[in-house]
């Protein structure tokens, strides 16, 4: 099956890779990373003379085919791709047989997959640590490859370091390397075939607890126990009831690494090793549904994986539907419908934020010559989700539920794209005549090229009723204060959790009229959500007092963006910190930013206009 990329460089259509072998080594006083990536490639043309490969800013220095050094040449930089490497096939490739490519390379100070850090910049200050983030196109960065969803391979991984090593795979042993003990080389094999942006490594000062039968927590020593507490009790009951859903979990162990602050996502699904941020570490399980989206993603977007960026709505549209299938039987059927609420704001705001007739605010975007990390946005995950959540309201939930299975097995170990969906859709309930007419006069094209706001769904609103009563008295308190008659109390929110404090602090933000100053103080006096160790909660209360231009919440900002990297907040703080003095924002920017990772500095750039 070929497949349209338009953000790969590859000839991933002629000869594609069906075996990935990666044998590195880890400097971290050079912050580099050198070795050499074999690709087992096979041809899908006749007679394939030339081998293209995705690479950014690395340094290429020998290139070896079926074991005899070759030419090549690196192509000059395209942005925002790379330079494609092309390599001679001397004397070509024909259809159906396979080619072995060496490459030896290393890193360099500008790979945008990783992110090195010093001592002082980790929470003890005891050794370096770095990690990798390669989704959408960060991959070519750390290694040579066909770096496209749409191309799935298995991995083996050999890494030396100084510190222990995590990655993507099943870990199958560490040795001495070399007679060095100092230096010990970590394998890892992952026989499953994955795309290179599931490529993923860790190095530093980690520690390990079991909080699980099949799971594991990583983090750093001082914060393991706190991490451990977090976690246990509720991993193994998710991974069970997405089993329910789905079909039984394929990935043999599922593990979570709690990063640095400065990972700029909420969580990075790399097979066994989720990567988190530790903002879901909040001391009171209020936001460990993160791990719940994560480890969905082992059968959406791992297992069965978007062919190109373009459809992206297919991994996290359905991850996203499955997070809450997962929450709504592990807290009740309301708790679905309340995570789609906030979902549903954060969804009105980034369509606002684009435009409502933006390219990126459809559900298949346009992104040839665009660079995937500018169309990133909660609009695939909520977009795509209501586009789902629509399709089990319209065929019905029982009916739906015979689907999900049958879609994830069609599809196990390959790539696909939004047409492959309907058409599966479609097939499977080509006897069901009333499902297969309510199919036939479903408006396809509506959901998938319409920018803007997909229709409301009614949600169930029981749970969010109480916060939008009390949003309603500060909205009456703030513009009719004579007629309000309320005298806001801290017993206003007692006995809340922090969803609905969130859906709260929310409903404020959509005031047409911001809260003036004062009343963004008062509700800080009344409240005190500053001193919330809850960063949704901290980071929707900062929004607000941004919004009212009260600069009481300034340097709570700036401290803020000091010490979380997430972009979820980050970006948006700095926009609204921006709107309220460009100085004090670009100032902050300028002290942190050798701090933040390189996707979050790039983006924080853009929205800074830097």
């Amino acid at each position: 099956m070929t497949f349209h990329d338009p953000n790969t460089l590859s000839n991933h259509n002629s000869i594609r890779t069906v075996n990935t072998s990666l044998h590195v080594a880890l400097d971290f006083e050079k912050q580099l990373v050198s070795g050499a990536v074999t690709l087992l490639m096979e041809a899908v043309d006749e007679g394939v003379k030339e081998i293209v490969l995705d690479t950014s800013y690395l340094d290429i220095r020998k290139v070896i085919v079926d074991g005899a050094e070759s030419k090549w040449k690196l192509e000059e930089r395209k942005e925002p791709y790379g330079s494609a490497l092309k390599i001679d096939a001397v004397h070509g490739v024909e259809k159906g047989k396979k080619v072995e490519i060496k490459v030896e390379y290393s890193t360099t100070e500008q790979c945008t997959a990783l992110q090195w850090m010093t001592p002082k910049q980790t929470t003890n200050g005891k050794a370096p640590y770095m990690f990798s983030q390669c989704q959408a196109i960060h991959a070519r960065s750390l290694l040579p490859c066909q770096d496209t969803p749409a191309v799935k391979s298995p991995f083996t991984m050999s890494i030396r370091s100084k510190y222990p090593v995590l990655a993507t795979g099943l870990p199958t042993g560490s040795k001495a390397f070399d007679g060095r003990t100092e230096t010990l080389e970590y394998t890892f094999q992952q026989d499953i075939p994955l795309p290179s942006y599931l490529l993923a490594l860790a190095s530093g000062d980690i520690a390990a607890a079991a909080i699980g039968p099949r799971s594991m927590v990583y983090s750093g020593p001082e914060e393991l126990l706190k991490c451990k507490t977090e976690l246990e009790d509720d991993v193994e009951k998710f991974i069970r009831i997405a089993e329910n859903i789905v079909f039984p979990y394929p990935w043999t162990t599922y593990n979570v690494l709690i990063l640095p602050a400065s990972f700029p996502y909420g969580g990075m699904e790399n097979p066994n090793i989720t990567f988190a941020t530790p903002t879901i570490i909040s001391g009171d399980k209020s936001n460990i549904d993160v791990i719940a989206h994560e480890l969905a993603h082992s059968w959406s977007g791992n297992l069965v994986s978007n062919s190109s960026w373009e459809h992206f709505w297919l991994n996290e549209g359905w991850t996203t539907y499955l997070e809450r299938r997962i929450q709504g039987a592990r807290h009740g059927e309301p708790h679905f419908h309340f995570s789609a609420i906030i979902g549903w704001k954060a969804l009105k705001e980034s369509v606002a934020l684009y435009g409502d007739d933006h390219k990126f605010t459809k559900l298949i975007v346009d992104l040839e010559g665009e660079d995937p990390d500018d169309a990133f946005s909660s609009i695939p995950y909520e977009k795509g989700f209501n586009f789902l959540f629509h399709l089990d309201n319209l065929l019905g939930r029982p009916n739906w539920d015979k689907f999900i299975p049958h879609y994830f097995r069609k599809f196990e170990k390959k790539s696909l794209t939004s047409f492959d969906f309907k058409d599966t859709l479609t097939d499977f309930f080509k006897d069901d005549a009333e499902a297969s007419k309510k199919l036939q006069e479903l408006d396809w094209d509506m959901w998938f090229y319409s920018p803007g706001m997909p229709p409301m769904p009614d949600f169930d609103t029981s749970l969010a009723d109480v916060c939008y009563a009390l949003a309603d008295k500060w909205s009456l308190l703030s513009t009719s204060p004579d007629a309000a008659k309320f005298t806001p109390s801290p017993s206003d929110i007692d006995g809340w959790d922090s969803g609905q404090k969130v859906v709260f602090l929310e409903k404020i933000t959509d005031f047409s009229e911001p809260l003036s100053p004062k009343h963004s103080q008062l509700m800080q006096k009344t409240y005190n959500f500053l001193a919330s160790p809850n960063t949704e909660i901290l980071s929707r209360y900062l929004t607000v007092g941004l919004k009212a231009k009260d600069k009481d919440v300034y340097q709570s900002t700036v401290e803020f963006l000091g010490r979380v990297g997430r972009l979820k907040y980050v970006r948006s703080l700095y926009r609204l910190l921006n709107a309220c003095d460009r100085e004090l924002a670009i100032r902050t920017y300028r002290e942190k930013e050798a701090w933040y990772h390189p996707i979050c500095r790039e983006a924080v750039r853009k929205d800074l206009k830097l």
